[in-house]
């Protein structure tokens, strides 16, 4: 890249993550895994209510899957099921696992993989475009989950939403 205002933007992008932090996200400032996880669920699920009313149905159906992992991810570190630092690089597997846990069966992680897989990429990679109908209810799909998943922890009051 040869664009000095472009390098210089990604110059101040680097030392932005190198500083200590400041001024951080409100409620996302807590010690433990699993609740950074089940309020970066609760901030995407509010997010995506924002820009829903707002027409940016791409960004709702993106961050409402996204709102699912965290939340099922939440549910793993709390249950103990996945340790902290472990990385799941596969959204089908993270699936998995919270029916391995019994979050819930087999086949319901089965459908939300393949929800995932068929319809996600479609809308991100502008192969098809997102409609307000799929973003409502991608947005009230991430929310059903969030909220069945932390009522059923034992930390429902650390939730955000």
């Amino acid at each position: 890249m040869e664009n000095e205002s472009v390098l210089n933007a990604l110059d101040a992008a680097e030392r932005s993550f190198e500083q200590t932090p400041q001024n951080v996200e409100d409620g996302l400032d807590v010690d433990e895994a699993e609740l950074v996880q089940l309020r970066r669920a609760c901030r995407l699920l509010a997010a995506a209510s924002r820009l829903l009313d707002d027409g940016y149905y791409t960004v709702v159906i993106e961050s409402s899957f996204v709102a699912i992992e965290r939340t099922i991810q939440f549910r793993l570190i709390h249950d103990g099921a996945m340790d902290a630092s472990e990385v799941i690089s596969s959204h089908r597997r993270l699936y998995q696992r919270g029916a391995e846990i019994g979050l819930y069966d087999d086949a319901f992680g089965e459908r939300l993989a393949e929800l995932w897989n068929q319809n996600r990429t479609k809308t991100y990679y502008r192969l098809g475009i997102a409609t307000e109908s799929q973003a409502k209810a991608m947005h009230e799909l991430a929310t059903d989950v969030h909220q069945d998943l932390v009522n059923a922890s034992q930390v429902r009051h650390e939730c955000l939403c």
